[in-house]
């Protein structure tokens, strides 16, 4: 009669050899002197996203604040900020004077939050709307399960000035 701990060990020695046929088999055999070469594929390049802002050559810089976030911005930059302006055309005017930081290269000026009578100066583009986020909601056992979408709107602005 078998009890319960000779029934296990057989069951792992006869695991045991067929794991062991299995790697046997995938075995290649080679004749004397003959070389092996390994092929070793080469990971493909990453491809890295483009930035749709284009940094200017300059050394003057500012940080902004809109629509609840800070953006480092320089003259020629092109950002996408928090859709806040209905009725904008393109080369329309638009201010920030929320204004954090200002350097010019050689003097750096903080803001006590903002600095008094600082503005950064651009020119709208263009308006469009984020990728698709999904939302979902889900609840094991119980059906219950809520799918929405959303697309965040953003507006395009080329930065002229830096006051």
């Amino acid at each position: 009669m078998y009890n319960s701990t000779t029934y296990m060990a057989e069951k792992k020695t006869t695991s045991a050899k067929k794991s062991a046929s299995k790697t046997a088999s995938k075995k290649t055999t080679v004749k004397k002197g003959a070389s092996v070469k390994k092929e070793v594929k080469k990971a493909a390049p990453k491809k890295v996203a483009k930035k749709t802002a284009k940094k200017a050559d300059s050394d003057e810089f500012a940080v902004i604040e809109t629509g609840g976030k800070q953006y480092s911005v320089a003259v020629g930059d092109i950002i996408t900020v928090e859709r806040n302006a209905d009725g904008l055309k393109e080369g329309d005017k638009v201010t920030f004077e929320n204004v954090l930081i200002v350097d010019n290269g050689k003097d750096t000026t903080i803001g006590t939050p903002y600095i008094e009578k600082a503005k950064v100066e651009g020119v709208f583009e263009s308006y469009g709307r984020a990728k698709k986020v999904d939302v979902v909601k889900y609840k094991a056992k119980s059906r219950y399960f809520k799918q929405k979408g959303h697309r965040q709107p953003f507006m395009k602005v080329k930065i002229e000035a830096i006051r």
